[in-house]
């Protein structure tokens, strides 16, 4: 164990880290109060961004409205990124996650008063869209960090395996249960929602406080002497240089953005596919689940795939996804559709646990959250790009044009990667790595 680890060892982690025969995650009660509540605060979460644009929906008669709703939340999401990262880095986790928690509680909680006392305007909910949109970056970052703080080095990868399964699992079951709930009433997904947080604020109020925040005043003491804005901007944009200047986090971070970009379209462009060869929304619905029972599925296979360097991973990955897409090009139906999705998600697991590896072994404690922000506002750039372009050109060309296009793209990355002997090199970072920095 390095001299880093050992200062980054906070709360339970500073007790179990030191143990030669760590408690199993089974048995370590931090990690399991945190995963609890992560679960129930995904699920909600899962929950209310089906049922919301239906609300949206049944209260406006408006697509165009539940668009703007939807790119509110996106938006707020990726502008607060790296600002969520900095108040990470530089305040309690466990405090900054009860009240991300308990402000979305209530956001979600005003929905439902609104709407029982008929007085639920469109107003009222891109301000709550507005809340949710800026909690998703400071909620990620927050539970991402705590998760080392309780969690000795040897063990995390199975905890981010964990964490893998906790987010395919929401994935897969919030939605249909947003849409039945929705059916029972209008209020019931979003009272079902607020619980699902009040659970949240529960676990993380029962977890011992960190010490995170002690460090990081430390560390940025020099930071407070100086609060203009030039300053503060610095702070926020010092996780992306310090991404940029460490070159396995570069390229691992640069590969799983393009591979974000690539796949966050799919979903859009199979919808668009099968409603053109008339299959009802139900199967549609169907085919979509593969993404995640692909995703369930490809957390059992993290520790396998982890046996292999991260190049041979990364590029594997590429190849695959690549050709997978030009498969999900053949219009076979919806089942043909739900088996070639849940294959493209196999390996996503493994490549987001690599990079959360990599952030928590190459960068220093007082400096992840910044570092997360940043990795998570790319991957997010990312997919709002792709998704944004492929929307665009599905009014000119064909599905299939674009999957291949898709494909083709990704065929570069694969060459470029191969014929790079500083790709094919990079190795899995040490845990001592980090006291390097």
């Amino acid at each position: 164990m390095s001299e880093s680890d050992a200062r980054d060892g906070e709360g339970e982690a500073m007790t179990t880290e030191k143990r030669s025969d760590p408690v199993p995650l089974r048995r370590n009660r931090g990690f399991q109060l945190l995963w609890t509540g992560s679960a129930f605060s995904t699920l909600g979460l899962e929950t209310a961004d089906m049922a919301f644009p239906l609300l949206v929906l049944a209260v406006t008669r408006s697509p165009a409205a539940a668009g703007i709703a939807g790119a509110v939340q996106m938006t707020t999401a990726l502008v607060l990124g790296l600002p969520a990262g900095e108040l990470a880095d530089r305040f309690d986790r466990r405090a900054l996650l009860l009240v991300v928690e308990s402000l979305r509680a209530v956001a979600i909680g005003s929905i439902v008063l609104a709407q029982v006392t008929h007085h639920l305007v469109l107003a009222h909910l891109l301000a709550v869209a507005l809340v949710m949109g800026a909690m998703r970056p400071l909620s990620a970052t927050a539970r991402m960090l705590l998760i080392r703080s309780v969690v000795p080095p040897e063990q995390l990868t199975a905890a981010l395996t964990r964490e893998e399964v906790r987010i395919s699992g929401a994935s897969l079951a919030g939605p249909p249960l947003g849409g039945m709930l929705f059916a029972l009433g209008r209020v019931v997904p979003f009272l079902v929602t607020t619980l699902t947080f009040v659970v949240s604020i529960s676990c993380v109020s029962l977890m011992r406080s960190q010490a995170a925040a002690d460090k990081a005043d430390k560390a940025n003491e020099a930071d407070r002497t100086q609060p203009d804005a030039s300053s503060a901007v610095r702070r926020m944009l010092s996780g992306t240089v310090v991404m940029w200047r460490n070159p396995l986090l570069r390229r691992t971070t640069l590969f799983t953005a393009v591979m974000n970009a690539a796949s966050a379209p799919v979903v859009l462009i199979v919808v668009v596919q099968l409603q053109h060869q008339g299959i009802s929304s139900g199967l549609i619905g169907v085919a979509t689940a593969g993404l995640a029972l692909g995703g369930l599925a490809g957390a059992a296979l993290v520790t396998r795939l982890h046996r292999l360097s991260p190049a041979t991973l990364m590029l594997g990955q590429a190849g695959s996804v690549a050709v997978l897409l030009c498969l999900l090009g053949l219009s076979l139906g919806p089942w043909w559709a739900a088996a070639v999705l849940f294959l493209l998600m196999l390996g996503v697991p493994a490549m987001r646990v690599l990079v959360d590896i990599v952030m928590f072994r190459q960068v220093p404690d007082e400096q992840r959250g910044r570092v997360v922000a940043a990795v998570m506002t790319l991957w997010g750039l990312g997919a709002a790009a792709g998704t944004l372009l492929a929307g665009v050109l599905l009014d000119f060309v064909s599905p299939l044009a674009i999957l291949i296009a898709i494909a083709a793209a990704l065929g570069v990355v694969f060459c470029l990667g191969l014929a790079s002997g500083a790709f094919r090199a990079m190795a899995w970072p040490t845990e001592a790595a980090a006291s390097d920095h």
